[in-house]
């Protein structure tokens, strides 16, 4: 049989999705707990994978048993073995030829970015942060210019092995939650000053670094550093020597991929429901 997870996870602990010699990464951890669950090897295979500090609220990955199980087994007893981090949301019965990376018709990404006078606190690990005021506009108009196919070499990580840098972003969104009241914080800072950004991705597949370079870029614009105009012109460079350092992982998230309906895959997970 071939099963298929969506699985939601902090990846602020973890050296990434990617199993490694040192076990502390997401892979590991969830394919012990598989191991034990089913009490023979279980070896993953996902749609996308994340850096270490990236989270993930709906990675999908695929396995072969000959265990037969119902699917809300799969996802009580795998979780029994888990961290409180990571928790499989779902599990679907797939037809031999699903393949969690393969059958993916696009995947999308969020970052979520605190813009305060003041660090995070509760918040350290899981959002990216900004102490001075960013321009929305500008980023928006900055962002047009990666819409589409292009070669996206100046956003790619020295060691990335994609085969190809031509990617295709479908959409950018840039959005703005303000803070919830009026008034002063402990700190003398005005709450009106403070709020939450959230930069969404969705293309047919991303680089290594990727959205973490854009996010570095249009980041450097919105704070009136460059024109917006000078995305496309780093774009046009195809050299990572051109763009923005590369952006902190913390506010990254991995929203998922999405498949053809026939596959009877969810879209969305209850993890999507708490992020700003």
């Amino acid at each position: 049989m071939r099963i298929a997870l969506g699985v939601a996870y902090g990846g602020q602990h973890y050296q990434g999705w990617q199993s490694q010699a040192g076990g502390n990464t997401v892979q590991d951890r969830l394919e012990a707990a598989l191991a034990r669950f089913a009490t023979e090897p279980v070896r993953t295979l996902c749609a996308g994978r994340t850096d270490a500090g990236v989270h993930g609220l709906m990675q999908v990955v695929h396995f072969d048993t000959g265990l037969r199980r119902p699917d809300s087994a799969w996802v009580r007893g795998t979780n029994t073995f888990l961290p409180s981090d990571i928790a499989v949301q779902w599990a679907r019965t797939v037809p031999d030829d699903f393949h969690a990376r393969g059958a993916a018709i696009a995947r999308r990404y969020a970052y979520v970015l605190l813009e305060s006078p003041v660090r995070p606190s509760l918040e350290a690990g899981r959002v990216g942060w900004v102490f001075r005021p960013l321009d929305g506009d500008a980023m928006r108009a900055a962002a047009v210019h990666l819409l589409g196919e292009h070669d996206f070499s100046s956003f790619r990580a020295a060691g990335c092995q994609a085969k190809s840098p031509v990617k295709t972003l479908e959409r950018i969104a840039v959005l703005r939650r303000p803070a919830q009241h009026g008034g002063t914080t402990g700190a003398g800072t005005r709450e009106a000053d403070t709020g939450y950004w959230r930069f969404e991705f969705e293309g047919n597949a991303f680089l290594h670094h990727m959205i973490r370079n854009i996010m570095g870029c249009l980041v450097t614009i919105g704070r009136g550093e460059q024109a917006p105009d000078w995305l496309r012109t780093v774009r046009d460079a195809r050299s990572r020597a051109a763009a923005a350092p590369t952006f902190s992982p913390d506010g990254l998230y991995f929203l998922g991929p999405r498949y053809d309906a026939r596959w009877g895959l969810p879209e969305r997970t209850a993890a999507y429901d708490w992020l700003p």
